[in-house]
């Protein structure tokens, strides 16, 4: 049993450490990690890589899309900003129009009714120049009435028998002439 343990120990001494760092497996090694990288290579060169590639294009295909829809978008809002403002504009042009056609009839129908005012006042200012004239004469003659009686009268109370109707009339006359 002595020979047994002796014999792990020394197999334990005889063996190098760790089998990669073991200088007679590198060729070996080396030969793998090259299969092996080979074998990377074509997996990710002729599989991985074009799957990756194709959903890169692909992302960049939605982008791209989304993209023109956004500009196609900015390009309707646009659009519609223009007709809005136009449609605005014409619609104040339309409201201007109307105020301006209604202020022409307001104007027209004031005209009208000045016109009509105009003519009440003219005929009435005429009736009352025409009242005016007719109570002037009668006043005038009725001053002249009273002044050929008047007039008679002082002339009868100072010289009895000294004027006659018509010379009286014809003084009276006279002095209201000027």
């Amino acid at each position: 049993m002595a020979d047994t343990s002796h014999g792990a120990a020394a197999g334990a001494e005889s063996a190098p450490g760790m089998p990669q760092l073991d200088f007679s497996t590198f060729p070996n090694q080396i030969f793998w990690l090259v299969v092996t990288l080979v074998v990377l290579y074509l997996i990710l060169s002729r599989i991985a890589l074009p799957r990756i590639a194709s959903v890169l294009a692909e992302r960049q295909g939605a982008i791209q899309r989304d993209l023109d829809k956004a500009e196609e978008m900015k390009r309707a809002a646009v659009d519609a900003e223009n007709a809005y403002n136009k449609a605005l504009a014409d619609a104040r042009q339309q409201a201007n129009e109307i105020v301006a056609e209604t202020k022409a009839e307001i104007q027209k129908d004031l005209d009208k009714a000045i016109a009509k005012a105009d003519a009440e006042i003219a005929a009435k200012a005429a009736e009352s120049e025409t009242a005016i004239a007719a109570i002037r004469d009668s006043a005038t003659k009725s001053v002249q009435t009273v002044a050929n009686t008047t007039a008679a009268d002082i002339v009868k109370s100072v010289m009895p028998g000294a004027g006659d109707a018509k010379t009286i009339k014809a003084a009276v006359a006279a002095i209201m002439k000027g």
